[in-house]
């Protein structure tokens, strides 16, 4: 989609900031009203100063009395100007940055319900600039656009008012004049809203890039791969520097172009006041306000197409915001969705259908039957659907056709969360946060006493290098686990699923990062804590998997075989093939 089309267009994009304004009226308001007054006391100035110029007749001719008068109500208006300058100032302070905070939170918000098919398909990278980085541009735009745009609207159509009060035919040169300033403007202000769009998409790319190498530095430097990270990076950042430059080139000329404008202004009134002064048609004091007024009428105008630069650079960024909180959310929990209580554990996939690419099926006619408390492990060659199911299971993904139900109800009738919360998961992948300890185990159970955490811990065997950190439970980690091992990690995530112990269990390779003394403790703590629990194990290492119930055998999104550990063996076919591989001598 272009720049200027469909939903990212300028005009739409200004239609959905105004409505984020329009809960902000008061401030909107009071901010107009109090610009009209900073605006009118500050023309007022200089017909108080023509006014003491006049009072200036010549040598030992001067009216000391009035001009006295004059100077004490001079003063009296810089000083309510003054404060309402203030006012207006704190007015679009708060406005700017409450509609702000409104829209981030709402791009928060968004980001918790977006399915995750829109996370799978966009960089992290590109997703944090625009909450953060295009939020932050916006702003400033916003700030900018409040402070001077009201201000020079209303100066300038001031500004006109007390001309024509003064003198008709010298204020038609400056209306005359006036329209090559818009035209001028607006010419520009179309380029640089094209380039600055640009210019935020190109930086949410290098966002994501530099996220996504220091998130995997160990692996880049592993395969060695800094130089041809080095060159992508110089790639984008070469993007950037070129559509900043034509962006930055555009937004500049305004301020000159306009200026020249403007000073054909000052020029026009300076030599028709003159004429008008020199035949007596206005005197010197009025000849000096209607030029300080040709300079403040057309100050507005330059401060105006900086305005207009910086909004074009915060209409881009917002359009981009805007993208993101109109996506599309996950369907959400049905009117009548129940919550799911007193579960058993009993889980049916009844002709199950899922492809991520429509065009390309991935599980076709899927049907299982677990039984409460079975242990069911899932194995078979790398992409054949395994990690797909527990995504299914968990309802990260919905069915595309056929239902998959808990205690014979469909999990769609039910909300989501109650149906994780009778789910314990482990995966390959940690997630910890930043926090102590006892924070990353508490997750799933917030309320949970010390022994309730220590006994989860011993059952995991992660007590024994918990008490070995600086403060125990209370050692602060940081994001993602900081120093700890892999292996470490793996058992926190673990040790939280321990602590909660719900009626039904996924282990997605949950012991891949741990060493085989410790995988053999955990598997008899996996063993106590699945009895009487629905399990699903999914697991690449065979051994871990010989005492489950059930063994499905995927390929191509399909069971091929099924069965126990012995049975699958005595059947000689792709399981005990696979078996064979992993221990062949």
């Amino acid at each position: 989609m272009a720049a200027g089309e469909g939903k990212g267009s300028q005009k739409a994009t200004l239609l959905k900031v105004l409505h984020y304004i329009r809960k902000y009226w008061i401030y909107l308001a009071l901010s107009i009203v109090m610009a009209a007054v900073t605006v009118t006391l500050t023309l007022y100035l200089p017909i108080l100063t023509g006014k003491v110029i006049d009072l200036i007749l010549d040598k030992g001719m001067v009216d000391f009395a009035g001009v006295f008068q004059i100077l004490q109500k001079m003063a009296v208006v810089i000083a309510v100007t003054a404060a309402a300058q203030w006012i207006m100032n704190v007015c679009n302070n708060k406005m700017a940055y409450r509609i702000v905070q409104d829209i981030r939170n709402e791009a928060f918000r968004k980001i918790e319900i977006l399915p995750l098919k829109y996370i799978d398909g966009h960089s992290y990278g590109e997703v944090v600039s625009r909450v953060i980085t295009d939020v932050d541009q916006f702003s400033d735009g916003l700030l900018m656009g409040f402070t001077q745009f009201f201000t020079g609207v209303i100066t300038i159509l001031g500004t006109l008012g007390f001309m024509l009060s003064v003198n008709v035919a010298i204020t038609g040169v400056v209306v005359l004049i006036t329209p090559l300033s818009f035209l001028v403007a607006a010419f520009i202000a179309k380029k640089t809203y094209t380039m600055f769009h640009v210019q935020s998409q190109t930086r949410g790319e290098q966002t994501a890039l530099i996220e996504e190498m220091i998130g995997n530095q160990k692996v880049v430097q592993a395969f060695s791969h800094e130089d041809e990270a080095l060159e992508e990076f110089d790639e984008i950042n070469d993007r950037l520097g070129k559509c900043s430059l034509k962006a930055i080139f555009y937004s500049s000329i305004t301020n000159p172009s306009t200026r020249f404008v403007n000073n054909l202004v000052y020029a026009g009134v300076a030599v028709t006041g003159a004429v008008y002064a020199i035949k007596g048609g206005i005197s010197v004091g009025q000849l000096s306000c209607f030029l300080t007024y040709a300079n403040q009428y057309t100050k507005p105008f330059n401060e105006i197409s900086g305005v207009v630069t910086e909004l074009q650079n915060a209409l881009a960024c917002a359009a981009r915001i805007f993208e993101l909180i109109e996506e599309e959310p996950q369907v959400p929990d049905s009117e009548g969705a129940v919550v799911l209580e007193n579960v058993e554990g009993r889980v049916d996939l009844q002709h199950v259908d899922f492809s991520y690419v429509p065009d390309k099926r991935l599980i076709t006619d899927f049907n299982l039957s677990v039984r409460a408390g079975q242990r069911v492990a899932i194995v078979g060659p790398t992409g054949c659907g395994k990690t797909t199911v527990i995504n299914l299971l968990m309802r990260f993904y919905d069915v595309q056709s056929g239902r998959i139900c808990v205690d014979d109800r469909d999990i769609r009738d039910v909300t989501r969360s109650s149906l994780r919360d009778n789910y314990g998961m482990v995966l390959q992948e940690t997630w910890l946060k930043s926090g102590t300890i006892r924070d990353n185990i508490v997750m799933g159970k917030p309320e949970a006493t010390q022994e309730e955490i220590v006994a989860a811990a011993k059952a995991s065997h992660a007590h024994s290098f918990i008490k070995r950190l600086p403060q125990g439970y209370d050692t602060v980690i940081g994001e993602d686990g900081g120093s700890l091992s892999q292996g470490q990690k793996q058992l926190l995530c673990i040790t939280r699923v321990m602590l909660c112990l719900p009626p039904m269990l996924i282990l997605d390779e949950a012991t891949s990062s741990i060493d085989t003394r410790t995988e053999i403790r955990i598997q008899k703590a996996f063993a106590t804590m699945m009895q009487g629990r629905t399990s699903f194990i999914v697991a690449h290492r065979l051994s871990t998997i010989r005492e489950a119930d059930v063994i499905l055998v995927m390929k191509d999104g399909n069971i091929i075989e099924q069965g126990n550990h012995e049975t699958l063996l005595a059947q000689n076919g792709f399981y005990a093939t696979l078996y064979q591989s992993q221990f062949a001598v």
